[in-house]
């Protein structure tokens, strides 16, 4: 991966890339939407991340968000393809929920949004995954103490027809 530049400057023109964004128990994964990007620069800090670059048309991108909570900036990969750019960064905290990609809860960017599409809510997962396991225990329970005939097995279609 490339050295991260710092500070890097806004053009007097620019756009916001349309990014979308997901969290993980461990990462976020950011992508910013831009078509053939170019001269790509990503400034990963701890309390932010900075990208920008140019698109197919040689527009100039800009996207400066303030995260949620820390991350490790040493812990990133950044990604190049056709049609985006993908970083993955590593939260501080693991296994706690971010409710925004922003910092500032009122800071609503037209240009930022949630990626549904691989969003999961991981949070309530493992107790989703225990009632599951509890209600399968039940019934394994329940089986093994009904003491008696086996079932009759005449109803069923024979099947060597």
């Amino acid at each position: 991966m490339a050295m991260l530049p710092k500070n890097l400057p806004r053009p007097e023109e620019c756009q916001g890339a349309q990014t979308l964004w997901y969290d993980k128990k461990k990462y976020l994964a950011i992508n910013f939407m831009v078509q053939n990007p170019k001269d790509v620069e990503v400034d990963i800090q701890d309390t932010y991340i900075v990208l920008s670059c140019k698109d197919v048309d040689d527009n100039n991108m800009y996207n400066h968000i303030y995260f949620y909570d820390k991350v490790i900036k040493f812990d990133s990969q950044v990604k190049i393809y056709d049609r985006s750019i993908h970083i993955l960064i590593r939260k501080v905290k693991e296994n706690v929920a971010w409710p925004r990609l922003q910092k500032d809860a009122n800071l609503k960017p037209n240009w930022l949004a949630v990626d549904f599409e691989n969003w999961r809510d991981w949070a309530n997962e493992e107790d989703e995954g225990m009632a599951e396991y509890e209600q399968y225990a039940e019934m394994i329970q329940d089986l093994g103490s009904k003491k008696g005939e086996p079932p009759a097995m005449d109803d069923l279609d024979d099947l060597s027809d």
